[in-house]
This record gives structure tokens, sequence and C-alpha cells, in this order.
């Protein structure tokens, strides 16, 4: 428990410090956000605003994890380790995509070909890794499963290696993007994140007090690694609240897509890490709603150019949009909301969100007994 404290307060502090410095240094060098022209025109005064700060982020919680393992005179696990390389690999590529786009002077960095293949290298390698027989610990456990996880491994769900690579890989790059959708209210991305990242703080507490030993029982969680999970966790979260300090309306700086893979990869590595895969559909709830925007937007749009007999069934025009914008918070702005109401209501939903997803880990806990 000293060693999550640590690392939680350690990440806070050093992100908090460091954003300030960082806004500092970006200003200086001119490393300012470019602003799409479609957007609305109220995030136009944003431009010039120092990004990469997603850079602080991920250090932050890079340093307070070693931190912490040092002074607790602990080694690092084989699961905290695969989990940092994800945030970090993915944080490389994101930073990639900034920088294109601040050298370039326009809103379009890396080609989406491009960053798929780099966010595809690092999920494949993370998910080999996370299955191989070379980091089973002494009771055979791997970091990662080939069953398919809910609240537990789902025992008659077992996949070949080779699809549950492709699994990881779509978990990966799927929530990656995800939290990279919200990332353009000041705030909403990092306020969501933390409180996501708190909740499997709590949730990896309780596996490793619940932790399978030599003499399992069906209450126990064949995890591997709990308690160093629950440090990077508490990190994670601690440096996204440093991190919001600065980056709360009106944003001084911006995670870019630094931040936002980087997080997202975080989100996606503790549910495949911990088990609980399909579980992160309801902890992550705002980012599979916001994703589920522009799915259906691109989709509408698309199917009533091309099918005019959709068009004649359903009554549309050419072209039609279901939301005035996507994703889904600019919807809401173009009906006229305010920045902050949006992102206070948005953090509220992820809070209902969040609060389901642990009742329901914790009531299928009680349920066993």
């Amino acid at each position: 428990m000293r060693a999550i404290l640590l690392g939680g307060g350690l990440s806070l502090l050093i992100s908090l410090l460091g954003t300030r410095v960082a806004i500092g240094y970006f200003t200086r060098r001119g490393y300012g956000q470019e602003i799409r022209d479609d957007g609305p025109a109220s995030h136009h005064t944003k431009k010039g605003t120092p990004t990469m700060g997603g850079l602080v982020i991920i250090a932050a919680t890079v340093v307070a994890y070693f931190a912490a393992k040092l002074i607790t005179l602990t080694a690092p696990s084989a699961s905290a380790l695969l989990l940092l390389f994800l945030v970090v690999g993915m944080g490389l590529v994101g930073f990639l995509d900034d920088y294109i786009k601040i050298s370039n002077k326009r809103n379009l960095g890396l080609r989406s070909k491009a960053k798929m293949v780099g966010q595809t290298v690092i999920a494949v390698v993370f998910g080999a890794l996370a299955l191989s027989p070379w980091l089973e610990d002494e009771n055979g456990r791997t970091p990662a499963s080939h069953k398919i996880s809910f609240l537990r491994e789902i025992d008659w769900l077992v996949l070949p290696t080779i699809l549950a690579v492709i699994l990881i890989w779509l978990i990966v790059t799927g929530t990656s993007n995800a939290v990279n959708l919200p990332d353009g209210l000041d705030g909403l991305a990092t306020g969501a994140s933390a409180m996501v990242f708190a909740a499997y703080t709590l949730m990896n507490i309780w596996q490793n007090n619940q932790f399978c030993q030599d003499d399992p029982s069906s209450q126990c969680y064949n995890v591997r690694d709990p308690l160093d999970l629950a440090i990077i966790a508490a990190a994670l979260t601690g440096a996204c609240f440093g991190f919001l300090w600065w980056n709360a309306a009106p944003a001084a700086i911006f995670m870019g897509d630094t931040g936002s893979l980087a997080l997202g990869s975080a989100l996606a590595g503790f549910a495949i890490l911990t088990r609980t895969e399909l579980l992160l559909i309801i902890l992550g709830g705002l980012f599979v709603l916001i994703t589920l925007s522009v799915m259906i937007q691109v989709s509408v749009f698309k199917v009533s150019r091309s099918s005019g007999l959709v068009r004649r069934v359903f009554g549309i025009q050419a072209g039609h949009r279901v939301f005035r914008m996507a994703p889904l918070q600019h919807h809401f702005e173009m009906l006229g909301w305010e920045q902050v109401t949006v992102v206070i209501r948005f953090w509220i939903i992820t809070g209902l969100f969040v609060a389901t997803g642990l009742g329901v880990f914790y009531a299928e806990w009680v349920a066993r007994l």
C-alpha cells in the first residue's frame, strides 16, 4: 500500500510542477496547437496553445513508478514493465504525430496508415510478450490470458495464441483511438481518464487482497502482479490530476496525441492484464459513446449518399448527418452548450459509468460468497 501512495503522490507532484515547466518550454519553442478549420468556431482561439503535454504525464508515471519501487526496495514486475512499454510506445507514436503537425503548421500529422502501423507494432509486441510463457511467474501465470474475460476469465472462451494477439491488438488500438476522440475540449479526456484509472487502482488493490495463492478459491483472482498494476494506476491517476490543473478550461496546454494515445493504451492494458477486458466497455462508457457517435455519423453520411433506397425508406437527404457535428461533444457545442458545461456533464456521465463498473465488479465477488 505504501508503494501505491508513493506512486500516486510523486506522480501528482511531478506532473503538477513539470507541466508548468513544459508550458514555458513549448511556448518558447513555438510548439503550438493547430486547429481544424471545420471545427467549432469557438476553438479557433485555442490556436497556438502549447501541445504535447502528454510527455509530462508519461514521464511522471514512469518516474513515479520506479521511484516507488526503489523507495520500497522491491523489484519491478513483468506486468508493470509491459504496461509501461505499451504506454511509452503509444506515446511515441502520438509524439511523432504531434511533432509533424507542429513542424508543418497544420492539423495533419502522421498519415492514417503510418499511424496504424505504429500502433499495430506496439500492440502486437505487447500482446505477444504478455502471452509468452517466458514471462510466467512461479505459479505459471502469464501477464495476459488466452481466455476472454469480463470480471474474470471466462473458462470456456479460450483463444489460440494468434487470435488472442489479434484481440489484444483490437482492444489496444480501438481504446487508444477512442480516448483520442474527446481530446478536443479542455480537460475532458484528462478528467475522464483519471476517473477510470482511479477505478483500476481500487480494482487492482482488491484483486491483490483476493490474490490466488497455491490453494485458490472460487473468489480469488488469477491475475499476475495486481499490486504493481495498482501502483501504475495510481501514478496515472496522479499524473492526470496534476496535468488537469493546467489543462482545465481555459487550457494552458494540451496533451496532444502524445497523451491521448498513451492514456488510451493504458486503459486497454489494464483491461487485458487485470482480466477485465469486457468490463472496460462499462468503465470507459463515455469513450464508447463518443466513438459510436463518430461511427454512426460517418456510416449514415456515406450510406445516404450512395443508396437511393435508404434515402427513400428513411426519408432523408443525400449526405444526411445524425449529429450536427461529430464527435459527440461537438454536437452539444453546436446546440449552444458552453465548453465547460459539456466537459462537466460528460465528467458526470463518466463518474456514473465508473460507479456502475465498480458496482458490477464488487457485486460479482459478493455473489460468490
